[in-house]
């Protein structure tokens, strides 16, 4: 367990500045988190995409979509890590504006990381909707 929770640790923290970022309008952290190493892919609530040429538009088009996050918690199901790579399934709860509107919303989202000289990066990431 301590493997998982080191991982946890380290990178709730960063995943969460990240998306945070991501929804007042930043792309960037999401963009320097994910590997630039192939394979990588997006199978998002919005858009799906596989390799990176393709994911650094896809991120810049998802946080055009948003300003002013309120919040951005997220519930974990399960993690596991062992050696270079390690997965977070979780249930994501937010709350931003979403073309001048504000909205809340909640996400399943499976990601998973790649350890690349020595740092975790997200190699995939299959986010969805919950509906009622």
């Amino acid at each position: 367990m301590a493997e998982v929770d080191d991982f946890l640790d380290e990178m709730l923290p960063r995943l969460r500045a990240t998306e945070v970022a991501l929804h007042e309008g930043d792309p960037g952290p999401r963009k320097k988190l994910w590997s630039t190493t192939e394979p990588v892919t997006l199978f998002g609530a919005e858009v799906d995409r596989s390799g990176r040429d393709e994911l650094d538009p896809a991120f810049t088009w998802v946080a055009s979509r948003f300003t002013a996050c309120q919040s951005l918690e997220y519930d974990i199901i399960a993690a596991g890590a062992s050696g270079d790579l390690a997965y977070l399934v979780a249930y994501e709860h937010i709350s931003a504006t979403v073309g001048g509107r504000p909205t809340s919303y909640s996400l399943r989202a499976t990601t998973v990381f790649r350890r690349e000289a020595g740092e975790w990066r997200v190699v995939h990431r299959h986010g969805d909707s919950l509906r009622a």
